[in-house]
C-alpha cells in the first residue's frame, strides 16, 4: 500500500509568519533566521528604504542593551551587586550585542533580497508587551511610512527577539543551545521568563532559579530544584566543570550535547542540607606529606530514580579512591571567596589535600584556620576539595585554599 504524501506546510503570508512544528528545537541563529518573515512584513508594510536602516539598528541595540531608556531588561549591576546578577548582566550584554548584529545584517539583506510571502502580505496581531521605541523608530513605524500593521509586525518580531535573548541568559555556549520552539514561536516562555526576571530583579537570584529557567528553555517544563539536569540529547551542568575553578563563572551553565542521553532527570545535591551534615575538625587531620601528590578527578553519575539523580567527583591515588558529591562541590565553588594572585594568607595549620578528601565528614577549620596546597591537582580535584570542606569562610586561590580565620578576615 503506497504511503500517503506528507502535506506541504502552508505558505508564509497573511497571519502565518513561520513554519514551526508544534514542538521542536532551534539554535539562536536558526530562530533568528526563522523570524525574518516578520522583518520582511515590516519592510513591505512600511515601504522601508535602505536609508531607514540606521533607525532600526539603533532601536534593536537600545532594546537589547542595559541601561538605556528602551531596555527590555532594567538590570543595572554595580561592583557591589550579587555575583549572579553581574554574571547574568554580562551575558545579557554579550548575547544582546550579537543578536542585534544579526538583526541589522538581516534587515540590510531583506531590503534587497526579500523573503517570499506566497500567501500575501503579512498581517499579524501582536499582543503588546510594553517595549519602548526610540523617538526615531516610533516616528518611522507609526507615522512617516508605517501604521498599525507595520507596528504590530515589528512588535511581534521585537518581542520574539527579546524572549530569545532572555531564554539563553544562563548558558555560556548560548549559540549551541537547542531552544524549545512552539506554535507561537517563543511566546510559550513568557510565564517562565516573568518568574525568572522577577527573582533576578527583585531579590538575589538563587542558583536553582537559574537552573529552573534553563530547564524551561530546553524542556518547556519545570522540575525539582537542582544544580543541573539531563534532557534528551544532552546535559546542562555548571560551567566550572570545563574551566579552572579559580576563574570560572559561579552561576552560569553549559549545555553539553550527548546523544546517549534519552531521558530527563534533575541532579540533586547530597546532602540536601549541608548545615546538618557532620563535620571533621581540621586539626584532627595529619600534617601534609613532604611532597604534594598529583591528583586528578572524574565525574560519575548515579542511576536515575523518579526523575532525579546524584553525581560525584572521584579522585584516585595509589589505588585508593576518595569522592565528593558534585552538588556539594559546586556549592563550595559558589560560596568561596576569590583571591586571584598573591601568597596564601598566613595560617598555622596546613592540611594535605588527600587527607581532606578522605576525611569522614565535611572538614571545618578551627579558630586558627588552615591552608590546603592544591599543587598537582586538576580542576575536578580542586572542586572535590571544595566539596569536602564546609562551605563557609573559604578563599579559593590558583595555588590553594585558605580556610577559617584568615578567610573570615577578608
Amino acid at each position: 500500500m503506497p504511503l500517503a504524501p506528507v502535506p506541504a506546510p502552508a505558505p508564509l503570508g497573511g497571519s502565518r509568519w513561520h513554519t514551526f512544528p508544534d514542538h521542536g528545537t532551534l539554535t539562536a541563529r536558526q530562530f533568528a533566521t526563522a523570524a525574518e518573515p516578520l522583518l520582511q512584513g515590516v519592510i513591505d508594510a512600511g515601504a522601508l528604504r535602505p536609508d531607514d536602516l540606521p533607525v532600526l539598528d539603533e532601536q534593536i541595540h537600545a532594546t537589547l542593551a542595559l541601561g538605556t531608556r528602551e531596555t527590555s531588561l532594567p538590570l543595572t549591576p554595580g561592583p557591589d551587586s550579587p555575583r549572579a546578577t553581574r554574571e547574568l548582566a554580562a551575558q545579557a550584554q554579550a548575547i544582546g550585542r550579537e543578536i542585534a548584529a544579526w538583526s541589522t545584517a538581516a534587515l540590510r539583506r531583506l531590503l534587497t533580497d526579500p523573503v517570499p510571502l506566497p500567501a500575501g502580505p503579512l498581517v499579524v496581531r501582536s499582543h503588546c508587551y510594553g517595549h519602548l521605541l526610540t523617538p526615531a523608530a516610533a516616528d518611522l513605524l507609526l507615522r512617516r511610512r508605517g501604521g498599525p500593521v507595520t507596528m504590530q509586525l515589528y512588535n511581534e518580531w521585537l518581542h520574539q527577539t527579546v524572549l530569545l535573548r532572555d531564554a539563553l541568559l544562563p548558558f555560556t555556549n548560548w549559540q549551541d543551545v537547542p531552544v524549545r520552539i512552539g506554535p507561537t514561536g517563543l511566546r510559550h516562555t513568557e510565564d517562565g521568563r516573568d518568574r525568572f526576571l522577577t527573582e533576578l530583579l527583585v531579590r538575589q537570584i538563587r542558583h536553582s532559579g537559574i537552573v529552573a529557567h534553563a530547564r524551561r528553555t530546553l524542556t518547556g517544563t519545570g522540575g525539582p530544584a537542582g544544580y543541573g539536569f539531563d534532557h534528551d540529547g544532552g546535559t546542562v551542568l555548571p560551567a566550572v566543570l570545563d574551566t579552572a575553578p579559580a576563574t570560572a563563572p559561579r552561576y552560569l551553565l553549559t549545555w553539553r550535547p550527548d546523544p546517549a542521553v534519552r531521558h530527563t532527570a534533575t541532579y540533586l545535591p547530597d546532602p540536601a542540607d549541608y548545615d546538618a551534615a557532620p563535620r571533621t575538625p581540621l586539626d584532627r587531620l595529619p600534617l601534609p606529606a613532604p611532597a604534594p601528590r598529583t591528583l586528578t578527578g572524574r565525574i560519575t553519575a548515579g542511576p536515575v530514580h523518579d526523575g532525579a539523580r546524584t553525581a560525584r567527583i572521584e579522585v584516585t591515588h595509589d589505588g585508593t579512591t576518595a569522592h565528593a558529591d558534585l552538588g556539594q562541590a559546586l556549592r563550595g565553588h559558589r560560596f568561596a571567596h576569590r583571591r586571584p594572585h598573591g601568597p596564601a594568607a598566613t595560617a598555622p595549620r596546613p592540611a594535605d589535600a588527600w587527607d581532606v578528601l578522605r576525611a569522614p565528614h565535611l572538614v571545618q577549620p578551627g579558630d586558627t584556620g588552615g591552608t590546603v596546597d592544591t599543587a598537582g591537582l586538576d580542576g575536578l580535584a580542586v572542586l572535590a576539595l571544595l566539596g569536602r570542606t564546609f562551605p563557609r569562610a573559604v578563599v579559593l586561590r590558583p595555588d590553594g585554599l585558605t580556610l577559617g580565620a584568615a578567610a573570615r578576615a577578608r
